[in-house]
């Protein structure tokens, strides 16, 4: 229920961001909790973690405003882009491909990975609160405590933390609640229903052009999709099963080709229903601080998105100053991976505080990840300090690189 409620918002944002690019906002948003309800419930259920998916933040923008509304392309093809970049996505699971990448990458970085998101989710929830707003002069500042909803966040998260010093069960969950209840009985939400059920799905299931997608050479489209979704999933995957101790002692996850599946066959089918790339949900940390350490986690998870579907516009009623604090909460003691990093050696220290920062910084998960890898093969290469049993990490830091070319021109 807590990962559920954290991610809850998706219901509501995905649906408005694909709306922009013409398909039609009652399916969109029935197609996002469907999609998020199957890639849950498999994860939890053939590989047993407690990782929920839904449609990915920043890959639904990428989808909208770059592939429909600058490059004009109909959603019909994007989404056939999508279905394409899941199909190499299967692939190159099924030929072991994405499991030497992830074996590949130093865990010093994972460690950082883990440390980034953590800053990352606490940062999101600064914003959701209100304790962080836009600035012109500094790019952010402090928002306004006086603030209803940064008042009420900033009382939730002394309610968690007591909580969880008390060692209460669920503290999370009772701290979200209890906000809510708070929110209401003072009139703070507002929240309006619309339209919405399995009917609607027909307007964008099985619509998307896959032979479009092929015959308007999108390849570079379909590689955006993919190299995003790859690196944002192996990072979200990291930390999730680093904060639940799910990680063995020689840093390999187990039943790791299950949940690279999982998440494959999520892509392939949300762009089935309607919806872009699905992926691992960084907000699935919450869940795992509340007590989930099973796939029972993401199939609750993924029951609640699929109960969604008929009350979609109702998940509204958990305002933002009840999840904020959580995500805070999470994001902090995410931060506790920092310790396994060697910073007295800067061949070490500098790519991970490059990956620590830049995914807060950037927003997002990739781009931290390939400023670390590029700066461990530059600094390793420069130091003489290169082996061959490295070689995938120098072909990953030559992908990251072009790709930063790529978007610097594009």
């Amino acid at each position: 229920m807590t990962t559920f409620l954290t991610m809850a918002y998706i219901v509501l944002v995905n649906p408005s961001i694909l709306a922009a690019a013409g398909m039609p906002l009652a399916s969109v948003t029935a197609a996002t909790c469907l999609s998020a309800a199957f890639g849950s419930i498999l994860m939890g259920i053939v590989a047993r973690y407690p990782i929920a998916l839904a449609p990915g933040m920043g890959l639904n923008a990428y989808f909208t405003y770059t592939v429909c509304l600058k490059m004009h392309i109909p959603w019909q093809v994007a989404l056939g882009a999508v279905f394409l970049s899941g199909v190499i996505f299967l692939a190159i699971t099924a030929a072991g491909i994405r499991q030497m990448i992830l074996r590949s990458i130093p865990h010093e970085l994972y460690a950082a990975v883990a440390s980034g998101i953590g800053l990352f989710i606490a940062f999101i929830g600064f914003r959701n609160a209100g304790l962080v707003v836009g600035d012109p002069a500094t790019l952010v500042g402090l928002g306004n405590i006086r603030n209803p909803t940064a008042a009420l966040a900033l009382l939730g998260l002394i309610v968690m933390v007591a909580l969880e010093v008390k060692r209460v069960r669920g503290s999370i969950l009772i701290g979200v609640l209890a906000i809510t209840a708070i929110a209401w009985a003072l009139h703070l939400v507002h929240w309006t229903p619309a339209s919405g059920g399995f009917s609607s799905l027909t307007d964008t299931t099985f619509k998307l052009n896959i032979s479009g997608a092929v015959g308007k050479g999108l390849l570079e489209i379909v590689f955006v999709f993919f190299f995003v979704d790859l690196f944002d999933n192996l990072g979200t995957l990291v930390a999730v099963t680093k904060r639940a101790g799910l990680i063995a002692a020689d840093h390999s996850i187990p039943r790791l080709n299950r949940i690279l599946f999982a998440d494959a066959a999520s892509t392939v089918f949300g762009s089935l229903t309607g919806t872009s790339t699905v992926t691992s949900y960084v907000e699935s940390t919450a869940g795992v601080m509340a007590g989930g350490r099973s796939g029972v986690t993401a199939i609750v998870t993924g029951l609640l998105f699929l109960a969604a579907i008929g009350a979609a516009p109702f998940v509204g009623i958990v305002p933002q100053a009840a999840t904020a604090p959580a995500l805070i909460l999470v994001g902090s003691m995410m931060l506790a991976t920092i310790t396994e990093i060697r910073w007295s050696d800067p061949l070490t220290a500098v790519p991970a505080f490059l990956t620590l920062i830049l995914i807060p910084l950037t927003y997002s998960i990739a781009n931290g990840l390939g400023f670390g890898i590029i700066a461990w093969a530059v600094l390793h290469l420069a130091a003489g300090r290169i082996h061959k049993k490295d070689w995938l990490l120098y072909v990953l830091a030559a992908l990251f690189l072009a790709r930063f070319v790529y978007l610097g021109t594009s």
